[in-house]
């Protein structure tokens, strides 16, 4: 296989040469080498061909309700807008006016008639169609007609918005093909907001998806979670765009009802945490090479008791989130030693992790090929 360089991710290329961007069988699988976690020219590199490229975790649609209700987020370092238009469709518009590329929305709102750019006033319809714009009478060939916001992909799914930067990520029902049917009855666009609450670390975003993806290291991180979850029985499955592990509940401190715990992860950084009566989105932002924000959304099902719910599942849950961001933290500063040479997979364990890395190393190549 040849790389096509570029003076960024030459010396990587270099150093790392072209083995490490190819994808293996699981019994014979290196994980990623180092420098993909430390150098810094990576992380510009997944923000357009891994982030950029694939559906992203942007809103909830009760956030969505009414026509002209909106909703800013970043996407991969691009400001985009969500709105609710006349017609009740989504619409995700790039948050750039086409005049001089002032935003068109600050924060999120409620029942907006239209859109205004904060810059200089131009104003579109909830369809992204400039409406007006000020004193350019005497523009020659100007035709407001012809001017429009540029769209990004959206799609809602059981109540969870997403948008795709680029018109070449992957098909969305694949994406996110099976899970409904594997969770059913459950629904989880009955499931109510309950909070926010985000964590900071000092390590790459890939070193907590990472974590995330193998139950290998519950009984020696997470002695409580491990209580909870049948280790003999943890299980992991692969989709094209996303990896399942699973686990009955043994819930011996009566924080969850009995049933199953689904631990979903959509590449390259959301995940789903679904366990009877309620769920919690995660979403993993890349704040630098060695820095990276989670956001927990927590969910649950409107009962009389969930406020009640909420605050032990908080407590616990940020117990197990604390004994991750140590663990995380320490293996970062483990892989910025430069004693670290990749080491092996283990195939029982780490299935998860080969199917991320794998989907990684083909964006990697896919980036590389077309600078």
């Amino acid at each position: 296989m040849s790389l096509v360089k570029n003076t960024n991710c030459e010396s990587t290329i270099d150093a790392l040469g072209s083995t490490a961007f190819e994808a293996v069988a699981i019994e014979v699988a290196h994980a990623l080498n180092a420098r993909f976690y430390t150098d810094d020219e990576w992380l510009r590199h997944e923000q357009k061909y891994v982030f950029g490229a694939c559906w992203q975790l942007a809103a909830h649609a009760s956030d969505l309700l009414a026509v002209g209700d909106h909703v800013v987020c970043d996407i991969a370092g691009k400001s985009v807008l969500i709105v609710r238009d006349e017609n009740g469709e989504l619409r995700a518009f790039h948050n750039v006016c086409r005049h001089r590329a002032g935003p068109l929305a600050l924060c999120n709102g409620k029942n907006a008639k239209a859109l205004h750019c904060k810059y200089h006033g131009w104003t579109y319809g909830l369809d992204g169609q400039l409406r007006s714009a000020p004193e350019m009478h005497e523009a020659q060939d100007f035709v407001v007609a012809d001017i429009r916001l540029n769209q990004v992909r959206v799609h809602e799914w059981q109540g969870l918005v997403f948008v795709a930067l680029s018109e070449h990520a992957p098909d969305f029902v694949e994406v996110f093909s099976g899970i409904a049917e594997r969770i059913h009855p459950l629904d989880l666009g009955t499931l109510q907001f309950a909070r926010r609450v985000s964590y900071d670390m000092d390590c790459n975003w890939k070193v907590y998806v990472d974590n995330f993806l193998e139950g290998y290291h519950l009984p020696h991180v997470h002695p409580s979670l491990n209580r909870m979850l049948d280790y003999r029985a943890y299980t992991t499955e692969l989709s094209t765009w996303h990896s399942l592990q699973y686990s009955p509940l043994r819930n011996p401190d009566g924080i969850y009802a009995d049933g199953d715990a689904f631990y979903y992860f959509l590449y390259p950084n959301i995940m789903l945490n679904i366990m009877p009566g309620r769920m919690q989105t995660n979403r993993v932002i890349a704040l630098g090479t060695d820095r990276c924000r989670v956001e927990f959304d927590y969910y649950y099902a409107p009962v009389d008791d969930m406020q009640n719910r909420a605050q032990k599942d908080l407590q616990f849950s940020d117990e197990v989130q604390h004994e991750d961001i140590a663990i995380c933290e320490a293996v970062q500063r483990g892989l910025s030693s430069g004693s670290y040479a990749a080491g092996r997979l283990c195939p029982k364990r780490e299935s998860g992790v080969w199917h991320f890395q794998n989907l990684l190393r083909g964006a990697y190549r896919n980036g590389l090929s077309n600078v």
